[in-house]
């Protein structure tokens, strides 16, 4: 069983925000994905965060990348099912953007993919996404370099916002990130 939080709201898409994985930060409490969910609950989306298979309550063992992508499919799913539609938003942060794209494939009707801080693994594959694409990078990001990655999403037709002195730990430009998700969800058709 998964630890999962979720809000409830009227508006569409709803949002399934996928935490990094483990060693990036600390699960669906990281302040990223905490600020994602407070900002788009309040403007009226739907949220789903969790928490990965043996990360702070979710029961079982985590065994990498395909537990990880199982977990989050099964929490689409389960966000979809509460909101009673058939196409969601997906949010990844960190090195979760490469399953957000696995989530595309197995899920082309989503809505769009919003990726914040993502690795430098997925720029070769941002062209390919058909359907809207969101980056969100810090001004310093360490991924790739913020021109590979806002090449890669303009080829495939997506926005890159750009957070000055975006600092999770520290606690500045959350709210930026916040507001650039919500800004972009209301872009979406559900």
């Amino acid at each position: 069983m998964l630890d999962g939080l979720s809000h409830r709201g009227s508006r569409r898409p709803p949002l399934l925000i996928v935490p990094a994985p483990p060693g990036e930060g600390s699960g669906m409490d990281h302040p990223l994905c905490a600020e994602v969910a407070w900002a788009a609950a309040t403007a009226g989306f739907p949220t789903l965060r969790f928490n990965f298979r043996g990360v702070g309550a979710s029961q079982g063992r985590r065994e990498g990348d395909a537990t990880d992508l199982a977990d989050s499919e099964a929490a689409l799913r389960l966000l979809m099912q509460n909101a009673a539609v058939a196409s969601a938003a997906v949010a990844a942060l960190g090195s979760s953007a490469k399953i957000a794209l696995e989530l595309r494939k197995l899920h082309p009707g989503l809505s769009g993919l919003c990726m914040i801080q993502p690795s430098e693994q997925v720029a070769p594959e941002l062209p390919r996404v058909a359907i809207p694409l969101m980056l969100v990078l810090g001004e310093n990001h360490s991924g790739a370099p913020l021109a590979a990655l806002s090449a890669s999403a303009a080829e495939a037709g997506g926005n890159v916002e750009v957070v000055r002195r975006l600092n999770a730990t520290a606690g500045t430009g959350l709210t930026q990130v916040g507001k650039a998700v919500v800004r972009w969800l209301q872009t979406l058709r559900a």
